[in-house]
């Protein structure tokens, strides 16, 4: 089987919930051929893992993990204490890793400070291949590919020859599932900010409370609280801190002081 083709990308692209099984068994197929079992996460702060249109973990369904009380999906710290999770909030190209550390093609420092004590029993594997996937909205998804010999640890052959070709199709799928099980929208289509919002939010980003802004802007305390209303009205947060989260990852602000 040819490692990367237009036929795999397609294969794996998920275009409506009725093809989500289809694609999951597509994706699990090609890792199986290279000796590997995908792990998909389309969302790793969610313990939740993906479903087909009726609602069966691919887990284990389509990729082959067996339905036992050490799962990641029922895991709710996996988020927190996986190193491989970890990992995909520092670095957005594949990598892969055991219990020595982390390898990459390009060097990232971040990385060297995770903690990899207890590798295996926390990362749930000797070793893998993981796949970041950076999503809108700070959403981050990942597809970790696990040697099918359990006993195998390094995985450097693999990763030289497989990581761009598994990176394609795992970014592939974990995007396009997102966007097909999206059943609420994460914004709502009349989001623009006006410039006096953004302005008020770029303060608040950086800390300066309602009466202090309001002093800057030269505007009553009142008008700062409308404009950040309305933003967070716009962006559909909750509060505050949502509403600076939300036009930051919507590129309206910057969070580096």
């Amino acid at each position: 089987m040819q490692l990367l083709s237009q036929e795999n990308i397609d294969a794996v692209r998920v275009a409506s919930p009725e093809g989500i099984r289809t694609a999951a068994e597509a994706l699990h197929r090609i890792a199986m051929e290279y000796g590997m079992r995908a792990a998909p996460a389309h969302d790793i702060a969610d313990k939740r893992t993906p479903v087909d249109a009726e609602g069966n973990i691919l887990a284990t369904e389509v990729f082959g993990w067996s339905d036992d009380d050490r799962v990641w999906w029922r895991n709710s710290r996996i988020a927190l204490d996986s190193p491989l999770t970890t990992a995909c909030r520092f670095e957005g190209q594949p990598f892969w890793a055991n219990a020595e550390g982390f390898r990459t093609r390009e060097p990232n420092a971040y990385l060297e400070s995770i903690d990899i004590n207890n590798f295996e029993q926390r990362a749930m594997t000797r070793a893998a291949i993981a796949v970041p996937v950076h999503l809108p909205f700070g959403q981050i998804g990942a597809v970790s590919f696990n040697p099918l010999d359990k006993n195998k640890t390094d995985l450097a052959e693999e990763f030289d020859r497989l990581s761009d070709a598994l990176g394609l199709y795992a970014r592939t799928f974990i995007a396009t599932y997102v966007q097909v099980m999206g059943s609420v929208q994460a914004l709502p289509p009349e989001s623009r900010l006006s410039k006096r919002e953004v302005e008020c939010l770029r303060w608040a980003a950086i800390g300066k409370t309602d009466l202090e802004i309001s002093m800057i802007m030269s505007r009553s305390r009142a008008t700062v609280r409308f404009h950040i209303h309305n933003a967070a009205t716009k962006l559909n947060a909750v509060n505050r801190s949502q509403t600076v989260f939300k036009a930051a990852q919507l590129g309206y602000i910057s969070l580096q002081r």
